[in-house]
C-alpha cells in the first residue's frame, strides 16, 4: 500500500485547529525551537539508590545529533479514532478504538484487519473512552490483553482474555478489572499503559481539568502508577501499600523505557511547555505550580521541552537510541537523542504536517517503529483512508 503525504493545511484551517485545541494544550502559534534540559531538583531516587528507576543496566553508546525518518509504506487504513497499539509474539497488532470501543488485530505484513470484540462498559465523550493497550510478559501462556478505558464512573484498568479460536468480533472475554477509580473528566484521563522490563504494568493519568489532584498522593490522577499485574501495589514503590509511582503530573500520555531500563514519560502542558521528563520513583514533576522548567526546590525538570504548539505529545517510543514522540496539535514526530539521562543536541523534528495528527508511536525491533496517525479524533481534518498505521525505519 503506497504512503500517503497530506496537502499543507491553509492558515484559516490551522486557526480553526488552534481554538479546538487550545483547552488542552494552549500555547501560541509562533513558538521557538524546543529546548533541551537536565534538571533534576529535587529529585528522589530508585530503590537501588540510582536516578534509573528499577533494573537499570549498562549504559549504551549515544546516537548521533543528527537522524532520518522514511516512511517505508502504509501497513493500514481506514481506522476510526485509534488510540493505543500494543505488538503480539508473532508481530501482528492489536489497535484500540477510543470512540468504538473496539479492538483490532491487524496482521503485521498484509495489514488485514480484523476485529477482534467490543470492550464491555466502554463509555466514550470527550477525550475519554478506549485508550491504551498492553499484552501480557505471558501472553504465550495466559493471552491475557490489557486495556484503559473510561466508564460512566472512572477510568479504569482491566485484562480480558483473548481466545482467537472463537469467532471473529467474539474473541475477547470479560473485561476483569484491576484497578478503579482513576479519575475521569471530560480532558485529561491519560490513558497510556505499558509493561516494563520489571514485568510490572505501569499507567499515566491526566488530573481531568481538576489540578489539585496532581499534587494529591491519595487522588489516582495526575500520576505515574506502576502494579502488579494483579493491579496490586509493588515492592519498591514509594508508599508500600499506594500504586502511585510519581505524582505532579498534568496529563501523561507517553511511556517508554531505554536501553538502561529508564522510565520516560511525555505530557501535555497547559499553555506554555509540553514535557518529556525521566520519572524517578516519588519524584513531583510540578504541576499545577510549575509548568515546563522551573528550576525550583521538590520538583524534578523536565529533559526537554517545548511549546504546546509544537507537540501536544502523546505515545513515544524508544528506538536506535533516541525517544521518539508523537505529537498531535504539532503535527510531526520528535526524535530526542539520548546520552544517558541527558539530550546529545535539541530535539529534530520529522513528517511535519505530512500526515496530520500522531496519536501513537511503538519500537518495532531495531530501527523500526510503528506510527499511528489520528485524524478521526473529532479535532482533526480527515481523508480518504485516515486512520492509518505507518511503517518506519529511524536512525
Amino acid at each position: 500500500m503506497p504512503t500517503v503525504q497530506r496537502p499543507a493545511v491553509t492558515a484559516v484551517l490551522a486557526a480553526a485547529v488552534l481554538l479546538l485545541t487550545a483547552g488542552c494544550s494552549g500555547g501560541d502559534g509562533n513558538a521557538p525551537a524546543p529546548t533541551a534540559t537536565g534538571g533534576t531538583n529535587g529529585a528522589s531516587t530508585s530503590p537501588s539508590g540510582d536516578a534509573s528507576g528499577p533494573g537499570a543496566g549498562a549504559r549504551a553508546e549515544p546516537p548521533p545529533a543528527k537522524g532520518s525518518v522514511e516512511v517505508a509504506g502504509t501497513l493500514t487504513e481506514g481506522l476510526k479514532s485509534p488510540w493505543g497499539l500494543a505488538e503480539l509474539p508473532d508481530g501482528d497488532l492489536l489497535v484500540s478504538s477510543r470512540d468504538e470501543g473496539t479492538i483490532t488485530r491487524v496482521d503485521g505484513e498484509s495489514g488485514e484487519k480484523t476485529r477482534i470484540g467490543t470492550v464491555a462498559g466502554v463509555a466514550p465523550a470527550g477525550e475519554g473512552g478506549l485508550m491504551g493497550l498492553a499484552v501480557s510478559p505471558g501472553f504465550a501462556s495466559d493471552h491475557m490483553v490489557y486495556a484503559y478505558f473510561t466508564t460512566e464512573s472512572d477510568n479504569r484498568i482491566a485484562r480480558m482474555l483473548y481466545d482467537e479460536k472463537k469467532p471473529a468480533g467474539q474473541q475477547l472475554g470479560a473485561p476483569d478489572t484491576i484497578l478503579r477509580g482513576i479519575p475521569k473528566g471530560t480532558v485529561h484521563n491519560g490513558g497510556r499503559i505499558a509493561f516494563g522490563p520489571d514485568k510490572m504494568l505501569y499507567a499515566g493519568t491526566g488530573e481531568t481539568g481538576e489540578t489539585g489532584l496532581a499534587q494529591d498522593k491519595k487522588s489516582l490522577g495526575g500520576k505515574i502508577l506502576r502494579m502488579t499485574p494483579d493491579g496490586e501495589p509493588v515492592h519498591g514503590n514509594p508508599e508500600a501499600d499506594s500504586v502511585v509511582y510519581s505524582y505532579g503530573h498534568r496529563n501523561v500520555q507517553g511511556l517508554a523505557w531505554d536501553s538502561e531500563k529508564r522510565l520516560w514519560a511525555a505530557e501535555f502542558g497547559q499553555n506554555t511547555w509540553d514535557e518529556l521528563n525521566l520519572i524517578r520513583p516519588g519524584g513531583n514533576y510540578g504541576w499545577p505550580e510549575v509548568e515546563g522548567r522551573g528550576g525550583e526546590e521538590g520538583y524534578v525538570d523536565p529533559v526537554a521541552q517545548w511549546k504546546t504548539s509544537e507537540a501536544s505529545p502523546s505515545g513515544i517510543a524508544y528506538a536506535a537510541g533516541s525517544i521518539w514522540m508523537a505529537g498531535l496539535r504539532g503535527e510531526r514526530l520528535w526524535r530526542i537523542p539520548l546520552d544517558g539521562t541527558k539530550t546529545v543536541t535539541d530535539p529534530e523534528s520529522f513528517l511535519a504536517q505530512k500526515y496530520g495528527r500522531l496519536r501513537t508511536v511503538v519500537a518495532a525491533g531495531g530501527d523500526k517503529l510503528w506510527l499511528v496517525t489520528s485524524e478521526t479524533d473529532t479535532r482533526g481534518t480527515p481523508e480518504a483512508g485516515d486512520d492509518r498505521i505507518l511503517d518506519l525505519e529511524v536512525k
